[in-house]
């Protein structure tokens, strides 16, 4: 199609750019954050924290192993912090019912760790919801790559 400058009127001209500036300007849509959970397969709390990740964004795989140990061995998941199900994103684990503003904050900040961990099973925890709505403290673990740990967050 050949355009002619001169069929081009003032109203013409500003509907062709209108329209092409509203183009550019439309939000753009947010990818989601890709995240592997490995997981029993018939672990229902697992699959609550599954959809928890879901509703925050979360574009989840979920793998379902007969046996999780060697996993975890290959990303350095501390005995002493293990729960029920972990994740791997952007080369971090993410061991247990850990919340995912926590992961969206371990991604943003990038520190020089190996994950994050809730120990245990926490009641109220992202997956452990309680009907009646109890909440039982905890604290989200960042793991460092010389296998110590620190609070990275505390939820009540």
């Amino acid at each position: 199609m050949v355009l002619n400058p001169s069929s081009f009127t003032r109203r013409r001209m500003a509907a062709l750019l209108s329209a092409g500036l509203a183009g550019a300007c439309a939000p753009k849509p947010v990818a989601a954050k890709a995240i592997t959970v490995y997981k029993d397969p018939n672990c229902g709390c697992c699959g609550g924290w599954v959809d928890h990740l879901k509703r925050a964004g979360y574009s989840a795989m979920v793998v379902e192993p007969s046996d999780l140990t060697a996993i975890r061995a290959r990303h350095g998941v501390p005995d002493a912090v293990l729960s029920c199900h972990m994740a791997v994103i952007d080369g971090y684990f993410v061991e247990g019912h850990v919340p995912a503003e926590d992961i969206d904050r371990l991604i943003r900040l990038k520190p020089m760790a190996r994950g994050l961990a809730v120990p245990g099973m926490p009641v109220g925890s992202p997956g452990m919801e309680s009907p009646d709505g109890q909440r039982d403290p905890y604290d989200v673990l960042l793991i460092m790559r010389d296998g110590s740990s620190s609070a990275f967050a505390r939820h009540s």
